[in-house]
């Protein structure tokens, strides 16, 4: 009886940390800092995504660093909070995960949200510092080579990483969970309809899964405004 009272309150405690986590992970920063500095909808800019990158490219690249902080210490605290409250990594993980997924899909704005990179690194802050720094040096090469693919190709071999330098057990679930929401959410790209043309719709599915985009040229992809986007739909308030 004792056990089961103690795996009921660790169930408990678990759920709750999630819940906390989403609704933090949900706090749209980006999303924040147009509306604050520039007064305009960053989902009908760009990408279409509440991310960093679009701040850094419709808003002010100075904002950049206190968005990316922010999204960051969205998924470090939850799961460090969990590892400091002695309820495992494996909870630590899905606590984590649930801060990725409300960056992912808010419900601050209609589900419509980031690609989840930067809570992903607050993730790997918590469980596997070292980590965070490959994933980091891995972003700004994929940036500087305009090689999208590489974030996804690291996520992927995270777990090779924990392996050789003695990182924990657990960064295997946390780095195929990400995986798969990052999959995910790039296919869903924030309910952007898919080509009706089954060869276009191939095409788009490839581009989103390896280069988070629609067309081939990622800076006509980066640089569109509501005036030359036809495929965005528009937003209400949230």
């Amino acid at each position: 009886m004792p056990n089961q009272g103690i795996d009921v309150q660790w169930f408990i405690s678990v759920i709750l940390l999630i819940i906390g986590s989403y609704l933090l992970g949900s706090i749209p920063s980006a999303y924040l800092a147009g509306k604050w500095i520039r007064g305009i909808d960053l989902r009908e800019y760009g990408s279409g995504t509440v991310s960093g990158s679009m701040v850094w490219e419709h808003v002010a690249k100075w904002a950049v660093v206190p968005v990316g902080l922010f999204d960051i210490f969205k998924g470090f605290l939850p799961t460090w909070m969990t590892l400091r409250f002695g309820l495992g990594e494996s909870a630590a993980v899905m606590v984590g995960l649930a801060a990725v997924i409300g960056h992912n899909w808010p419900i601050y704005l209609n589900f419509h949200g980031g690609r989840g990179l930067s809570p992903f690194l607050g993730n790997l802050l918590a469980l596997f510092p070292l980590g965070c720094f490959i994933m980091l040096l891995s972003l700004g090469i994929g940036c500087l080579l305009t090689f999208a693919p590489l974030p996804l190709i690291t996520i992927l071999l995270m777990p090779v990483f924990a392996n050789i330098f003695n990182g924990p057990n657990a960064i295997l679930g946390l780095s195929l969970g990400m995986l798969l929401i990052t999959v995910g959410k790039r296919l869903e790209a924030n309910r952007r309809p898919l080509p009706k043309d089954p060869e276009e719709r191939k095409k788009v599915i490839f581009l989103r899964i390896f280069y988070d985009r629609d067309i081939p040229d990622q800076k006509e992809w980066i640089r569109r405004e509501p005036t030359n986007q036809k495929s965005v739909p528009q937003h209400k308030e949230p």
